[in-house]
């Protein structure tokens, strides 16, 4: 597995992009996971256009938040465990509110 600690970040400096060096387990899993949740959203969009039932169209809705979701805690963690801590080390306090931003959008 890759650390970050052995990635420099990247930044453009002139846009101001940010970056983050992700490990191949990490990137793997969650396009895998992505590319289902996309599956399942063309299975929605097939079944509106075929006049499903709404019940079942709403149980598959919930299935893709639901799986989208669980993706955000996913690189949430991530970020938590890698950005937020560098910059905590590094003295960066600022992340803290970059942190509840994030947090409120999830709640």
């Amino acid at each position: 597995m890759e650390t970050r600690s052995a990635v420099e970040k990247k930044s453009c400096h002139h846009c101001g992009y940010k970056a983050t060096p992700r490990s191949s387990e990490l990137k793997s899993g969650v396009s895998r996971r992505i590319n289902r949740a996309i599956g399942q959203l063309n299975g929605i969009k097939t079944m509106i256009n075929e006049d499903r039932y709404c019940g079942d169209v709403l149980i598959q809705l919930a299935a893709v938040e639901s799986a989208v979701k669980a993706i955000s805690r996913e690189v949430m963690q991530d970020h938590l465990e890698s950005c937020v801590v560098d910059r905590i080390q590094s003295g960066d306090t600022e992340v803290i509110d970059e942190v509840m931003d994030l947090f409120k959008r999830f709640m």
